[in-house]
């Protein structure tokens, strides 16, 4: 059993303090800018920042659905989502450059062992940062209007 972790990353033309707060929205943004492959999306504390805990399906491949149920944590420019029914834990890190932000998203989990492993480790993080560039690309629209 080892790390698995994929990771993506895009240039958004928005300070990182509307970036971030953008990011740490989990009532008004969030549901806008997820992909087909979440569902069942609900915000069941918070809704801005720390504390926030919300829960989702994520379909990551055909046979592949995740549970996810997520408790929000906020340090410095990192907003940090740690899924209580797996190891999964998102960063999703906003930084300047220029006059605008970049985002990274960056996924991470204690995978299978053995030949399980291999798989998982060599293929999930494909699907997985198609995912994350859709929810970034989806983040830019809504920011940049």
């Amino acid at each position: 059993m080892g790390q698995v972790s994929a990771a993506s990353t895009i240039l958004i033309n928005a300070t990182p303090e509307a970036v971030l707060a953008a990011v740490a929205d989990y009532r008004n943004v969030r549901p806008k800018i997820l992909s087909s492959h979440y569902s069942e999306y609900q915000v069941l504390e918070g809704g801005q920042g720390a504390g926030t805990v919300v829960s989702w399906k994520l379909q990551a491949t055909k046979s592949r659905v995740r549970q996810v149920k997520a408790t929000v944590d906020v340090a410095g420019r990192t907003v940090i989502e740690k899924d209580a029914n797996s190891s999964l834990i998102t960063n999703w890190t906003v930084a300047p450059a220029g006059t605008g932000s970049t985002v990274t998203t960056k996924t991470s989990w204690t995978g299978a062992g053995g030949v399980k492993g291999f798989f998982e480790k060599t293929f999930a993080p494909l699907g997985l940062k198609k995912i994350q560039a859709e929810v970034l690309e989806n983040l830019k629209k809504q920011l940049e209007g």
